[in-house]
């Protein structure tokens, strides 16, 4: 059996100082299962875009690639971006490790040597699993997490263990049809994704990572998102359908970026 083609997609929103440890941590082991590496700056206003120009300057064997969205689309605008690309270009498989060194890639080195994703439409990385670790990581946010785990289990039949972590694995067959495109462009488009598996019938499993937080600059804020993360839950209880509806403040026909 051939190995896939995998894309790795790396989000990155001013996070200069965390971004190099990002790539740095892209040895070869990681990359023996890794064809193409993509950032996707979304307008940092910081040093980040220089960070990456650098890394790539000084490191030209690996196969890595800078965009620059076109606006300031969001977490969830970048993922479309890195979405599409890996459908245009015909990718069986794309991994999302976000840009501000909270999750660590090699936790997932077991499920690409094992194979653990053949079978399944994504494999989620999971903080809250009883083998996942946690560093620096409040005990209020990890029992909020804990709690909206459990209510979005409730409202959507399925064992939730992560509602977005920022380590995750698509399989780009099931992304083809572009369901996401009219979930939300910020960060609340994880908690989408995540109702669209019960809803398109996606096969999913979780997986436990670590997950550090040191030197990063949150961008949720936490009573405004929980409000919205419930709504978004009780819509799709009351009408699942809902799912298929516009999540976007800003509706866009295409989410369009420049190579740097």
């Amino acid at each position: 059996m051939n190995r896939p083609r995998i894309l790795l997609f790396i989000p990155a929103y001013n996070c200069e100082k965390q971004i190099v440890r990002v790539l740095d941590s892209l040895d070869r082991r990681i990359m023996s299962y890794i064809d193409e590496v993509i950032v996707v700056n979304n307008r940092s206003t910081d040093g980040t875009e220089d960070a990456v120009k650098e890394f790539m300057r000084t490191h030209t064997y690996m196969p890595l690639r800078l965009f620059r969205n076109k606006d300031n689309y969001g977490l969830g605008g970048s993922h479309k971006v890195a979405f599409n690309y890996a459908v245009h270009e015909k990718f069986d498989y794309i991994i999302v490790l976000h840009g501000d060194d909270q999750g660590n890639i090699h936790d997932f080195l077991p499920v690409l040597k094992k194979e653990i994703y053949r079978g399944y439409d994504c494999v989620l990385g999971a903080r809250f699993m009883l083998q996942s670790r946690l560093e620096g990581y409040s005990l209020f946010r990890t029992v909020g997490n804990i709690v909206y785990n459990f209510l979005y289990a409730i409202g959507t039949g399925m064992r939730v263990f992560d509602m977005g972590a920022g380590l995750n694995m698509y399989a780009v067959d099931a992304l083809k049809d572009k369901f996401y495109l009219k979930f939300p462009d910020n960060l609340m488009f994880n908690y989408t994704m995540l109702l669209a598996v019960p809803y398109y019938n996606m096969t999913m499993r979780y997986y436990p990572i670590s997950w550090r937080e040191t030197d990063q600059v949150s961008n949720v804020k936490m009573a405004s998102q929980a409000v919205k993360v419930l709504k978004i839950l009780f819509d799709y209880m009351d009408m699942p359908a809902s799912i298929m509806g516009e999540y976007r403040d800003i509706p866009r026909r295409k989410y369009e970026y420049d190579e740097i």
